[in-house]
């Protein structure tokens, strides 16, 4: 079955989420936004691209910092309107340097940090 992005359920501003999981250990490392042109590009180059709200521009994920994300496969939730990207995470996937943007807990009424930035 070929696949046609205009199936997804894309929120009023064109988007939906992706959570980027890591392959080897099943890590929930982010979550960002894709249009259908970012879903496609990252079908097509293998390389999570994503959609920038802030600079209202494609973001592959790594251009910059080199902390690369290589697809491993892209997933769609039964209703459609959340994608999973399992990848190869290179580096911290925080823009904070640290593994995982999940890195504070919520325990007994306090945050809790649970990763300190990779040096």
């Amino acid at each position: 079955m070929s696949f046609d992005p205009a199936t997804l359920r894309f929120n009023e501003a064109g988007l939906i989420p992706c959570i980027a999981q890591e392959e080897a250990t099943g890590e929930v490392l982010m979550m960002a936004w894709m249009n259908a042109d970012a879903v496609l590009r990252t079908l097509e180059t293998g390389r999570v691209t994503y959609w920038s709200r802030s600079r209202q521009a494609f973001w592959v994920k790594g251009e910059s910092s080199g902390h690369v994300q290589e697809l491993v496969d892209l997933r769609v939730d039964c209703d459609r309107d959340c994608l999973l990207a399992v990848v190869r995470q290179t580096g911290p996937a925080c823009h904070t340097n640290r593994r995982s943007c999940f890195y504070t807990a919520l325990r007994g009424g306090d945050e809790v940090e649970l990763m300190a930035p990779i040096v």
